[in-house]
This record gives structure tokens, C-alpha cells and sequence, in this order.
């Protein structure tokens, strides 16, 4: 069984999610998230892209349900004893198998929690799910209640996420290596890829962003791959990933001759991550972190070229992107805590010049402050 935490660790966390739900009044808490699945009891899939649930109850049970090619992977990959199979066939609706699990539970007019903040449960699921539920018990959306558990890093998740961090670290190292005018976007991306798979890293949870030329100004990946010219810039925002767990970084790299706007947009971008570390620690809200972060670019005359978020929480997360709750936006209440990790990305977008420079990094908050987990330099590097 191919477990990534301890026994101990597994017994903390169902022992937090059963004491939340008690605080809710949820008798039932029904989980379509696959990092809550994952967070909860090691179940590690892409499977989630179709119906699938983790159902926990207030007494402890904990079922499966999902199809049959998940059935050896729960059982190899997680602690979940009790896995059910809905059968494949023209117009199935799973909703009712699951429907059944809850009349074996003694759910029927009980509260019961639904993750409906899941890429798996699609629109037409939902439905299908709510309407086998009409009339027969209580339900509510309760998408953020393990979100908000797993938000605060363990001492064995943090393990992970600075092994993550050392193959971004190493991924930032090829990237250097191979920016050069008349190399591939291609050959960069597949470098940077392969160190961390063979560190032992796993695919992201989204694709590597990069573009050149005109796609530096992209924050999304696309899927054409130029050939750098003799005067070029570079947009790479990548992750290290290990264990599905996330340290990601953000740079823009300038080939041949920079422009002149580079170095002060750079400037830019040094000064708001400086300014936005010193806010990031206990007790400061996240909203803070953006405000100082808008704040410095704005002063700067960057008001048109920045973003309405300056980063986000950062975790175990699976496709179809790695960012997690919460985002670092204006008036965001959510109290920064020890053990929160947050990927702070500071992006300048000139347009009108056609013209980028990014700059992103991972942080652990600690006690007394946060700690930097990549430590490549943050200089503006030209090649």
C-alpha cells in the first residue's frame, strides 16, 4: 500500500474533519473534491473526472463509491476498507447508488454536506444528485470544510512541499541553461520537466506556462512553441511537485539585448514581492498581502499592467490547476496562520509595449515570519 503519511497522521485529520462536521451538524459529509479524498485517506486518481464520492458519516464510516478501474487503485493507494462500484451502462445515474449507501447509513431526513466546489461533479451530475436527494434528507454546500483543514500544513506535509521546492529550484536551473536565441520553447519545457520527474516529482497539477515574444505576456498555457529569437523575453511559471504537493515559481528571463522597461519593470516586481514578504506572516489577512502588493505597482505607474490577485495557497492539488483556496485578492478576510503556504506571483503585463516581467516564489509561514523555499537568486537574468 502505497500510503505517503503515518497511521498517527491519517487519525488527526478524520479526527479534525469529524469534529468540524459536528460543529456544522452535518451527520454526513460527502466528498467530491479528490485533494479532500486524497488529504483524508492517501486515495490517489484522475478517476474524479467521472461521478465519484467519498462519503464519511458522523459515526466514522467511511465509503466509496466509483467505477471499476478505481477499485485496485483505492485499494493500493489509500486506507478506505469499503469501496462500492457503480456499473457502466447507457444511462446510468450513480446518484441513486449513492443514494442507497445513505439508506444503509440511516441517512434518510439526517443534514448531510456535499463538496460541490469539485471539478468531478459537473453540472449535470449535480443535478442528477440533487434530485435523487429530493425529499429524502437535508443537504448543503460544505465545499470549504475539509479546504480550510488542509490549509495549515502538517510537519510531514512540509517535507514535502520543500522537496518540492528543491525540484523547482532544479527546474529553474535548466531553464537558465537552455534560454538561448535559436532554442525551442519545446526543449526548455521538456528539460525543465524531466529534472523533476527524475527527482522523483510528479506531473503538476496544470501545464508549465511559457511563452516568448509576443506569448510572454500569457498567464495561461498555449500550445505553440517558438523558437527564440537573438532579442527575446521569456515567461516561465513551472512547480516542482512531489506527492501532488506544489512549490511553484514565476520568471521572466530576457534574451539578447533587454529593453530598457525590463530593468524597471523588474524593479517593480523586486519591490512588490519585498513588500508583499513583509505582510505575509501571522495574523495579517490575505487581503493585506494584495493590497501592498497593488499598492507598490500602482505608486510605480503600474496600475494597467498588473493583476487583480497577487498569488494563492499552495498544496496537494490535482488537475485541472494547482492553485488552492485562498486566493491573495483586495478585502480577502482569511487570517494568515503558521503552516499556511502561499505562491506569491508579482506580473507586469505591458501592452502597450508588448512587454513582460514576472517574478513568483513559494513561501512557508512560520512563527515568526515566512520563510522563502526556493533559493535560487531573484536577479533579473539575461542570456
Amino acid at each position: 500500500m502505497a500510503l505517503h503519511f503515518s497511521k498517527q497522521e491519517f487519525l488527526q485529520r478524520k479526527t479534525k474533519v469529524l469534529q468540524s462536521m459536528k460543529e456544522q451538524s452535518l451527520d454526513a459529509l460527502l466528498m467530491f473534491r479528490q485533494e479532500s479524498m486524497y488529504w483524508l485517506t492517501g486515495y490517489d486518481t484522475f478517476g474524479y473526472v467521472f461521478f465519484q464520492t467519498l462519503v464519511l458519516d458522523s459515526k466514522g464510516n467511511i465509503i466509496l463509491l466509483t467505477r471499476a478501474p478505481d477499485l485496485r487503485q483505492a485499494q493500493n493507494t489509500s486506507n478506505i476498507e469499503d469501496i462500492r462500484i457503480w456499473v457502466d451502462k447507457d444511462n446510468s445515474n450513480p446518484a441513486y447508488d449513492l443514494k442507497n449507501i445513505l439508506e444503509e447509513l440511516s441517512l434518510k431526513g439526517k443534514k448531510i454536506g456535499i463538496e460541490y466546489e469539485a471539478y468531478g461533479l459537473t453540472g449535470r451530475n449535480a443535478l442528477r444528485l440533487n434530485k435523487s436527494l429530493e425529499s429524502y434528507c437535508n443537504i448543503e454546500d460544505q465545499s470549504e470544510l475539509i479546504t480550510k483543514l488542509r490549509v495549515i500544513k502538517s510537519p510531514e506535509e512540509i517535507t514535502y512541499v520543500k522537496k518540492a521546492a528543491e525540484l523547482a529550484d532544479l527546474a529553474l536551473d535548466q531553464a537558465w541553461k537552455y534560454t538561448k536565441a535559436g532554442e525551442s520553447e519545446a526543449k526548455i519545457l521538456g528539460e525543465m520537466q524531466k529534472v523533476v520527474l527524475e527527482g522523483g516529482g510528479d506531473y503538476p497539477a496544470n501545464e508549465y506556462i511559457i511563452g516568448s515574444g509576443h506569448n510572454a505576456l500569457l498567464c495561461r498555457y498555449q500550445s505553440e512553441k517558438r523558437v527564440l529569437s537573438n532579442t527575446d523575453q521569456l515567461s516561465i511559471e513551472w512547480a516542482g511537485t512531489y506527492k501532488h504537493y506544489h512549490s511553484a515559481m514565476f520568471r521572466t528571463i530576457t534574451v539578447g539585448k533587454p529593453d530598457a522597461k525590463h530593468f524597471k519593470m523588474y524593479d517593480a516586481c523586486l519591490e512588490a514581492l519585498k513588500n508583499c514578504e513583509k505582510k505575509l506572516i501571522p495574523g495579517s489577512k490575505v487581503g493585506e498581502v494584495f493590497d501592498i502588493h497593488a499598492k507598490t505597482f500602482d505608486d510605480l505607474g503600474y496600475n494597467k499592467s498588473r493583476m487583480n490577485a497577487c498569488g494563492y495557497s499552495l498544496g496537494s492539488t490535482f488537475s485541472p490547476n494547482w492553485m488552492d483556496w485562498p486566493m491573495l485578492y483586495t478585502d480577502n478576510p482569511y487570517i494568515i496562520k503558521p503552516g499556511n503556504v502561499f505562491f506569491m506571483h508579482m506580473i507586469l503585463m505591458d501592452s502597450d509595449n508588448k512587454l513582460a516581467m514576472n517574478l513568483g516564489e513559494t513561501y512557508l509561514v512560520t512563527e515568526n515570519g515566512n520563510e522563502r523555499l526556493g533559493k535560487q537568486k531573484l536577479d533579473l537574468v539575461n542570456l
